[in-house]
């Protein structure tokens, strides 16, 4: 789930944490209380995985829409985040296919870097986003998808 989305952290880091106590300690009650929240955690992790589903998102386009959601966004706002998520995920992919290996080659890093902030000033509403809020989100997407492409997942 963290190479789909990144924002999936919070995920990992429970698990980690149910793991490390039960380490420490492995009576039987410990035991239960583990396989417990192991169990709370699955469940959240299968709501998680639905929710691309419910905001009629791919997984890709979900990971997008996360790296760019805020808690102050309208439903109209939002519904255009979902919309310019799904065209910056086709873009990406009609931008880079024919590409090989771009993340080795500084030109195409740029390209693509200039590619996503241009995509996302034009996308992005203005309000609630600032030109700063657009330039910060266009770092955090170009860095998700290089490293996707990195690791050959995109």
């Amino acid at each position: 789930m963290l190479r789909q989305n990144p924002q999936r952290m919070e995920y990992y880091k429970r698990y980690q944490e149910i793991f490390a106590d039960y380490n420490r300690e492995k009576d039987r009650v410990s035991i239960e209380e583990t396989f417990s929240r192991l169990a709370d955690l699955a469940a959240s992790l299968d709501k998680e995985q639905r929710r691309a589903v419910e905001e009629g998102l791919t997984e890709d386009e979900y990971a997008l829409f996360c790296l760019l959601l805020r808690d102050d966004l309208s439903k109209a706002d939002r519904d255009r985040l979902k919309l310019g998520s799904k065209e910056l995920l086709r873009s990406l992919h009609d931008l880079l296919a024919p590409v090989e290996q771009w993340t080795r080659k500084e030109q195409t890093q740029a390209e693509v870097e200039v590619f996503i902030l241009d995509k996302l000033f034009q996308d992005l509403p203005d309000p609630p986003f600032t030109p700063d809020d657009k330039t910060e989100s266009a770092r955090r997407v170009y860095n998700f998808i290089w490293q996707q492409s990195a690791n050959g997942w995109f």
